[in-house]
């Protein structure tokens, strides 16, 4: 894979106009030997997720969906296969938004004489001029995009009625005020969980306008799945373009994002990720969210559909399921249990996990602590992800030496505050990353097998608890409370244990 990269890197680094070359050899004779050949797609990454409503009908999935699709300096949309996508780039999520480079090889069809064709590396092009090797790009062990998104993230809610459906269900003021600096509102909460490093200011919302055409034309039955379909490029179309008279998308150079809100049900999912398209002159990936009654009603799912849209990933917990939803600890899992309930905007969401903070660049250098499989023996006090202005550590990070997409995030939750009051308990929270996957975080429990959701004792390690990794590279012993937090004690494992498991010393 690293001389794969390599490779790539170096013929984009040389030879950008590789797609025209490509081109010519397809039109010659050597058209057979250009078709076995590598091939290259350039453009910008979108990702989306879909979450299903909390009380899913019998015979829906939990699963969720997620989509990858490369947008090309045309406009034109090629949807990317996650799985592969998610192998090729090692850090798929990282790429979000950013200009990349696909490249693709032949595979042999169980059809005769046809062949199709596999991701077999996705690098981005940013990195073509400032390190024209796979040195920068394999070294995101410490997974956090290179550009933290800090300041002013301006948001527009376009409030969209299908031209069948009468219904409003909110008000213009209930949308505007869901924008608003006090307990419970959106920008109170993402300025609390960014620590002050991103405010909504200047965000705005636009009263229902009706679509051109009735539910039925943007949600149709995908006949291979028997289920509805949302077409979200034609909502988005038809959504932005309702209110464009009277929005200014290109305020603040661009706004973050843009929340749709639609008074009828989609596909059973609320969506939440990015669109690159060109809005009143600014071409972006725009953060993006699409939500239904469900969705706006509560800010606990409309904040996990901007975390998306934001680049988040889902979190998990490690039953091994097919189940993203089952971490309370992380809105980017589970959004609805021990969570905090508010008179007028439904469920309020809970922070986001350390390594997701970590992701968007809102934990400080001096906040963060990296230990290395074989260091030695240290005791280090951990104050709670939520505490703003900690003097402590806020986040240990477990690296192995020859590893860049698997390592381990602790952290400390601890109930209290305006969002956190109702989680589980007081603990250290271990997970382990693995960034090639589609939920990269993923819960650590004691108990086995693992429970189907975490919010057990055996996720929370406390007071004279210890966890041994499951490669016995680390072990973690919870020493003591502090006013804040915990400290702990970080060393390497014993040659003989059980791993992974919560016991006292």
């Amino acid at each position: 894979m690293r001389t794969l990269r390599t490779c790539l890197l170096t013929v984009l680094a040389l030879a950008c106009g590789m797609q025209a070359d490509a081109a010519r050899l397809m039109a010659g004779p050597s058209a057979r030997l250009a078709a076995n050949a590598p091939q290259l797609m350039v453009g910008r990454l979108e990702l989306e997720w879909g979450d299903p409503r909390p009380q899913a009908k019998a015979g829906d999935t939990l699963a969720g969906h997620f989509r990858a699709t490369l947008v090309d300096d045309a406009g034109v949309r090629r949807a990317l296969d996650t799985d592969q996508a998610l192998r090729a780039a090692e850090d798929l999520h990282a790429l979000y938004g950013r200009r990349i480079a696909v490249s693709t090889v032949p595979v042999a069809a169980k059809s005769r004489g046809a062949r199709t064709r596999r991701i077999d590396a996705i690098v981005p092009i940013d990195d073509l001029v400032s390190a024209p090797s796979s040195d920068r790009i394999r070294a995101r062990a410490i997974a956090q995009r290179d550009e933290a998104i800090g300041g002013i993230t301006s948001w527009v809610t376009l409030m969209c009625k299908f031209n069948d459906v009468a219904t409003e269900q909110k008000t213009l003021a209930f949308f505007q005020s869901q924008y608003g600096g006090a307990i419970g509102q959106l920008d109170h909460y993402w300025q609390e969980v960014s620590y002050g490093q991103i405010n909504l200011a200047g965000s705005n919302a636009y009263g229902w306008a009706t679509l051109p055409q009735p539910r039925s034309y943007y949600v149709t039955l995908d006949t291979t799945t028997n289920k509805d379909k949302a077409d979200l490029t034609k909502l988005f179309q038809d959504c932005v373009a309702a209110h464009d008279a009277e929005v200014n998308f290109a305020l603040n150079g661009g706004v973050q994002g843009v929340n749709m809100m639609f008074n009828g049900d989609l596909d059973g999912f609320a969506w939440g990720g990015s669109r690159c398209v060109t809005l009143d002159g600014v071409n972006k990936c725009w953060s993006t969210t699409w939500n239904p009654p469900w969705s706006f009603n509560n800010l606990a799912p409309l904040s996990h559909e901007m975390g998306h849209a934001y680049g988040l990933p889902h979190a998990n917990n490690s039953d091994t399921d097919t189940d993203p939803y089952d971490n309370p600890w992380d809105v980017m899992s589970d959004a609805w249990s021990n969570a905090v309930s508010n008179a007028t905007y439904g469920s309020l969401p809970k922070h986001i996990n350390i390594y997701s903070r970590n992701r968007l660049g809102w934990v400080a250098n001096d906040r963060k602590l990296t230990i290395t499989a074989g260091s030695q023996a240290r005791s280090v006090a951990v104050d709670r992800a939520s505490l703003a202005g900690s003097s402590n550590r806020q986040m240990l990070i477990l690296n192995y030496p020859d590893q860049t997409t698997r390592y381990y995030t602790i952290e400390v939750r601890k109930r209290g505050g305006n969002y956190e009051n109702r989680l589980a308990g007081d603990a250290v929270i271990i997970h382990e990353v693995q960034t090639s996957r589609k939920e990269p975080a993923w819960s650590m429990d004691a108990d086995r097998p693992p429970a189907t959701r975490a919010n057990n004792e055996g996720s929370m390690f406390k007071v004279g608890e210890l966890w041994i990794s499951p490669d016995y590279a680390f072990r973690v012993k919870v020493e003591s409370s502090t006013a804040e937090g915990f400290v702990l004690s970080v060393r390497p494992g014993p040659s003989k244990s059980r791993p992974g498991q919560a016991q006292p010393s």
